[in-house]
This record gives structure tokens, C-alpha cells and sequence, in this order.
């Protein structure tokens, strides 16, 4: 189904690296969500989801696949399968990552399964993702990527789903192109989709630019620390359910209550595109 090969054997597979959490990254981070405040973190812990500017893949130019992503088969298993999705995450906050750390992320394949859905063939696989420092661990993930089968343009429409009608709070995301391309230069995300609109639209069928599932799910959850500064994230779960296409607007909208939050993206036509939600506790005064 996904490949020639027996993908089930990757299960286990393991690779670790290091880095170090330059400021760089966190500024142009910053400027990008074009946060007022510029500048080093005042107690020098980095944005929420902010981890995923480190660690970042160094393939060259000649082991990139069509689509712009890495060749399979060296740590990610050789899914045969087109297309590829971000899924989701769950990710757990330990202790905050520090600006100057040494840091080292651990990463093995925990599940790889094939199924037959509506849209046809598609592969599931799952990443564990540890990242420590000298004292220990920082933050846990687990990652969920998924490939299927190209499909026509006329076919790729996703079931409607309508979003929430209340929430807390809605900030409003103008998509551009630039917002897209520097995310994507920030995580070095060579994926086309994401910048080549005639390849997004001509071959993998989207309706525009397709917006980073990363990036709405970063600004779902800091959009949650402005609004509700008393409180700390001790963990965070996503689940992309429908495309956001640039530039058309969307908005990052949550209500939090007690220890619990509940996030979400909708688009302009009250479509819900991605549902998250986050464990808190208050913050030490």
C-alpha cells in the first residue's frame, strides 16, 4: 500500500542531535508574528512552540523529493504515498528552554500503520521527540505526520465542519505570502506548498498557498498566553481538521477555564479548521 518495503520495520528507528537556542531564531520568530516587543526574553525562557525553530533538517538540494521535503527512507520510513500532512501534535512543558542552552532532542519512530479511508489509501506515522538540556528534560512530543494518495483538484474539498460559535477571545490572521515564506524560512520548510503557488494549486490540487499547520497552531496558543498572562501551559494538543489557504483571513479564537483551555481556527466562512486544547495552572506570584 505505501511502499515495497515493510514499513512497519522503521518502527523503533531512533535519531538524536544537538543544538544550540540562539537568539536569532527568537527574533525573527518574533517578527513574524510581528510581536511588539523585540528583544531577548526578559527571563530568557523562549516563546511557546517556539522549539520547533531548532533541530532543524539539513538535507541538500539533491535528496529533496518533488514536493520539496526530504527523501524517505533514511529515518522517516519510504511511504510510497504523495502527499504529505502535519497532523498533530501533544507535547508536554517540563521546563522552560532557555536562551544559550545546549540542548539534545531525541527522536524515534513510534508507530507507522497503514488504513484505507475515504480519500483512499493513507499511511499514519507517529514521532516521539525528547529535547533536554544538562538538568534534564525540557519538552516531550509526540507528532503526528500523515501521507495519502494524490487526488484531483475537483476531489480535495474537505467535509465542512462549522466552528464553535463562542469563544473568549478571536484574533483575526491575514495570511500573506511573506507571513508564510519567513515561517517556513524560520523552520526551514522547503514544502511548496507553502510558497509555490502553481505547484499548490497544479499539482497537489489547494485552492492557494496552504498555511503551516505549525504556524496557526504557535499562534493559537500564544494568542492564549496574551490573552491570559496569570497562567502557565503545561501542555498542549492539535489536530489540524480542514486547510487554511492564504491570503483569506482566519482567526485563532479560545476560552479558558479552571486548568483547561479550548482553542481553535476557523476560517472566513466559520469552518473549523484546526481544535486544540491546553492544560494550565496559575502562574507563582
Amino acid at each position: 500500500m505505501g511502499s515495497d518495503q515493510n514499513i512497519s520495520s522503521w518502527i523503533g528507528r531512533e535519531i538524536s542531535s544537538t543544538d544550540l537556542v540562539r537568539l536569532a531564531p527568537i527574533l525573527g520568530f518574533q517578527a513574524t508574528l510581528d510581536w511588539p516587543e523585540l528583544g531577548a526574553p526578559s527571563d530568557g525562557t523562549i516563546p511557546y512552540l517556539s522549539h520547533w525553530l531548532y533541530f532543524l533538517p539539513k538535507d541538500p538540494m539533491r535528496l529533496l523529493a518533488e514536493d520539496g521535503h526530504p527523501q524517505r527512507g533514511n529515518f522517516l520510513p519510504p511511504v510510497t504515498l504523495p502527499r504529505r500532512m502535519w497532523a498533530g501534535s501533544r507535547i508536554k512543558f517540563v521546563r522552560p528552554m532557555l536562551v544559550g542552552a545546549q540542548v539534545v532532542r531525541r527522536s524515534v519512530i513510534g508507530d507507522v500503520r497503514e488504513k484505507a479511508g475515504r480519500s483512499g489509501h493513507l499511511v499514519f506515522v507517529r514521532i516521539g521527540h525528547e529535547i533536554s538540556d544538562h538538568a534534564g528534560l525540557l519538552v516531550s512530543e509526540s507528532q503526528d505526520i500523515v501521507y495519502r494518495e494524490a487526488r484531483p483538484r475537483e476531489s480535495i474539498a474537505e467535509t465542512a465542519l462549522p466552528a464553535p460559535e463562542a469563544s473568549d477571545w478571536a484574533r483575526q490572521i491575514i495570511p500573506s505570502p511573506a507571513l508564510l515564506f519567513r515561517y517556513s524560512a524560520l523552520t526551514f520548510n522547503s514544502h511548496r506548498i507553502h510558497y509555490d503557488f502553481p505547484y499548490a494549486i497544479e499539482v497537489e490540487g489547494y485552492s492557494g498557498l496552504v498555511v503551516q499547520g505549525p504556524l496557526i497552531a504557535t499562534l493559537m496558543l500564544n494568542e492564549l498566553a496574551r490573552c491570559r498572562p496569570d497562567v502557565e501551559v503545561l501542555s498542549f494538543e492539535f489536530r489540524a481538521v480542514k486547510p487554511i489557504v492564504s491570503p483569506d483571513p482566519f482567526y485563532v479564537c479560545g476560552s479558558a477555564q479552571g486548568t483547561l483551555a479550548t482553542l481553535f481556527a476557523r476560517n472566513s466562512a466559520g469552518d473549523l479548521c484546526m481544535q486544540a486544547s491546553a492544560v494550565l495552572r496559575g502562574r507563582d506570584r
